[in-house]
This record gives structure tokens, sequence and C-alpha cells, in this order.
């Protein structure tokens, strides 16, 4: 099964550490998190693999080579102008012909791949959606009112459950049917026009290790945990 690695954001959020220097670059303890995700895919057995690249893509492309040093073969689709989360796809469409793997470049998760597809090719679906409960927690007082603006509800200060993307899915070739050539394309948006269109979209909740690295709090956590917790990460 072939992986799309998307590795070609310009990591507004991880400023200005990421202005001269790609998000998929940035260190969790010894190593890039790039290197944690490829040495992670080919422990579950993945070495075929497509770097979608934009940002400073001949940094990337110079560390990585063509990946023989992790016992992987790597390709590389650069993005011209950028093209959002899922629009790059379009590049490489003729060699997605089968179900394929895609995982955001700044992932740092204990997820077993191997567990998630299995998942999806039992569901039957267009796609599979790796999701994570997290807590957000509202530093004031939230209120509910009715039509009269009379008050319904007052919480103090709650916490807030709610499943995220783990940037991690899996997909069937199908899916390009939705994505133009060349044409700029989120992730949400795709997602609200499968729904729309009547397609089948899953999500896998997964209760162990995830972090999306792309903001200062939690990469400085990630690093952090990385260091405690290195044998989970890498086996």
């Amino acid at each position: 099964m072939k992986v799309v690695i998307l590795a070609g954001g310009k990591g507004t959020r991880l400023k200005p550490y990421t202005v001269n220097f790609p998000k998929p670059l940035m260190p969790i303890g010894d190593m890039p998190i790039i290197e944690i995700i490829i040495r992670q895919l080919k422990y579950h057995g993945f070495d075929d693999i497509i770097l979608t690249v934009g940002h400073l893509s001949e940094l990337i492309m110079a560390f990585l080579g063509d990946g023989a040093k992790y016992g992987v073969n790597i390709r590389y689709s650069k993005e011209d102008e950028p093209l959002g989360t899922v629009g790059g796809l379009s590049l490489v469409k003729e060699e997605l012909n089968e179900t394929f793997l895609m995982i955001n470049g700044d992932t740092l998760t204990t997820l077993n791949f191997v567990d998630l597809i299995d998942y999806h090719k039992k569901g039957n679906s267009i796609g599979t959606i790796a999701l994570k409960r997290r807590e957000s927690y509202i530093d004031f007082g939230t209120v509910e009112v009715n039509t009269d603006n009379l008050l319904k509800t007052y919480v103090e200060k709650p916490t807030i459950t709610h499943l995220v993307s783990m940037g991690v899915y899996i997909f069937d070739p199908r899916i390009l049917d939705f994505i133009s050539y060349k044409q700029r394309l989120d992730f949400p948006d795709l997602i609200k026009t499968l729904i729309k269109k009547g397609e089948t979209v899953k999500g896998y909740i997964f209760r162990d290790y995830w972090l999306d690295v792309g903001r200062p709090d939690d990469y400085a956590k990630a690093t952090e945990d990385f260091e405690k917790m290195r044998n989970k990460f890498l086996r």
C-alpha cells in the first residue's frame, strides 16, 4: 500500500521557527518529526512513500533523499503553488490506483496503521479518518439563551470534550474523483462534499497517544513526551 505524507505546509503556527526551516524537519528529541513518521511506517510494513512538498522543499529532499537509509522508497511531488491540504493529491492521481494511507507530516502518534487499515476495509467506506477525543477548557462562564434572550443555562468555565481529526486517513482511490487537477482544496471542504454526495466516511476512534506538533505548546509537550516514551514511538 502506498503512503502519502503531506509535507508542503508553511507551518505558520510555529513561526518564527518555520520561516527558514520546514515544519517536517522540526526536531522531536534527536530526530525530525518526519523521520519518526517514516521509521514508524517502515516498522508497520510500509515502504512505498510519496511526499507532497512545497515550502522549503529542497531542505526536506536533501535530508531524506530517496529513503534508502530508512529502507523505504521515497518519491516527491512538488507543488509550485499551494494547493491546500488535499489538492496536491491531484498531482499524483495516476500513482494512487489502490487504497492508500495519508498522514500529515507533523503527526506524533502511537497509532498502529495496520489496525486502521483493517478497520477501513471492514467499513465499506470511501474514507476513514483517525479520531482522538480531546478536551478544551473554556476560561469563561458559558450561557445559553432562548429566542427571547432569556437564560436557559449557565455553566462556569466548562471543559468540552470533542473528537478531532488526527491527520491520519485511509482513502479509496475513488476519492480522487472529487479533487480537481491543480485546484486548491482543503480537507474539510472535501469531507463536506463527500457527505453532501452521499458517500460514506467513517471515523476510527483512537485511545492512545497523539499530538499535532504544529502549535508551540503541543510541540514542546511532544518533545518532552518523546524523550519519556521513546520506546513506544520507535521499535
